[in-house]
């Protein structure tokens, strides 16, 4: 008799990064149809697998009432993990402290990135990126993982999947959106820090150049809306306040996204909206690693040179700005070109 695999995977990180999971369940549910697959992860992105039907539980890092790293908290975790009797791990970003939950959690075969000290005396395999050469996609060096266990594919498309009540309340938003108009156009002005993005100021350049579009509906999707970008006539604000899944099904209504390399859109481009986004040619932020993977999507960088030239060199600090950069007229422009190629 086969014993049934049952496949924990952990994702503890950010939105983005949670989204390009999405791929590894369903390309393990093909595999291994008979299956049981869970993931681990942080309460605030537990938005973006409702409703997954290649997932049969979802296990919160942070829902037991205990600081996450205390000994009360590990101790009770370890025991719900250890009750699921999982037989696989693949732990996609992993820390010390959920390496060790793993190990005493009593599952037999864990992968994990890379190959720390705290890994080799837990027995921990590992998949290598090499330093990233040759570069490939974030989501395909996510799949090493689901590789060491026999899955062999290259669809790496991701995917939210919405209820037929949520598809409604979509179509409710978006008829209520467009009204007259032709395009609703989402604008994404924060980041979390984590790519070079531009300054307020350039955002609300821009979204005072689509306003001159009388088909275009000018919507602001942050949950934080930023300073200068607050209270403009005749833009929307859906999602301040909103949990994960309410600006879920408020991206869902969208005929486009423009943002930077950030969480919303890899949101956008798993609900299958179109994106516009802007990136940095480093490796680390490059859109070979980092793009939307499985929409209609278009791809904005600084001239050649740029970098060596103008930017500040830490992608923390690029704001897009000088000569050869990104201003709100590059982007209008690649916005009415991407537009009339999608049609």
């Amino acid at each position: 008799m086969i014993k049934q695999k049952r496949i924990l995977i952990v994702r503890p990180d950010r939105i983005g990064d949670v989204v390009l999971s999405t791929p590894l369940p369903r390309e393990i549910k093909k595999k291994y149809p008979d299956s049981y697959v869970a993931l681990l992860l942080r309460n605030y992105t537990r938005g973006v697998y409702i409703n997954n039907p290649y997932i049969d539980k979802v296990i919160l890092i942070d829902d037991n009432g205990y600081a996450p790293g205390s000994l009360k908290w590990f101790l009770k975790k370890r025991s719900e993990i250890r009750h699921e009797r999982f037989t696989h791990s693949l732990t996609l970003l992993p820390t010390e402290r959920l390496n060790y939950l793993l190990f005493f959690s009593g599952i037999p075969y864990r992968v994990g990135v890379g190959h720390k000290f705290y890994q080799f005396i837990t027995m921990t395999k590992y998949v290598n990126r090499k330093k990233y050469i040759p570069l490939r996609h974030e989501a395909d060096y996510c799949m090493d993982l689901a590789r060491k266990i026999g899955i062999e594919t290259a669809d790496l498309t991701t995917e939210i999947f919405l209820s037929a009540e949520e598809l409604e309340k979509v179509n409710k938003i978006r008829s209520g959106l467009l009204s007259d108009r032709k395009y609703s156009i989402g604008i994404h002005a924060t980041s979390g820090n984590s790519a070079p993005n531009w300054k307020p100021e350039e955002y609300r350049d821009l979204i005072m150049k689509l306003k001159r579009n009388s088909s275009i509906q000018v919507v602001v999707t942050d949950n934080v809306v930023p300073l200068g970008l607050a209270e403009i006539e005749d833009v929307v604000y859906p999602n301040k306040g909103a949990s994960l899944r309410e600006s879920i099904i408020n991206i869902a209504a969208l005929n486009l996204l423009i943002s930077a390399s950030t969480g919303p859109m890899h949101l956008a481009a798993a609900l299958k909206v179109k994106t516009l986004s802007m990136f940095c040619p480093l490796t680390a932020c490059s859109p070979k690693l980092w793009g939307p993977i499985g929409n209609e999507n278009g791809i904005i960088m600084p001239e050649e040179g740029y970098c060596g030239s103008v930017c500040p060199g830490d992608p923390k600090k690029c704001v897009f700005e000088g000569v050869g950069g990104i201003d709100a007229g590059k982007v209008l422009d690649h916005l009415y070109v991407f537009l009339r190629e999608s049609e």
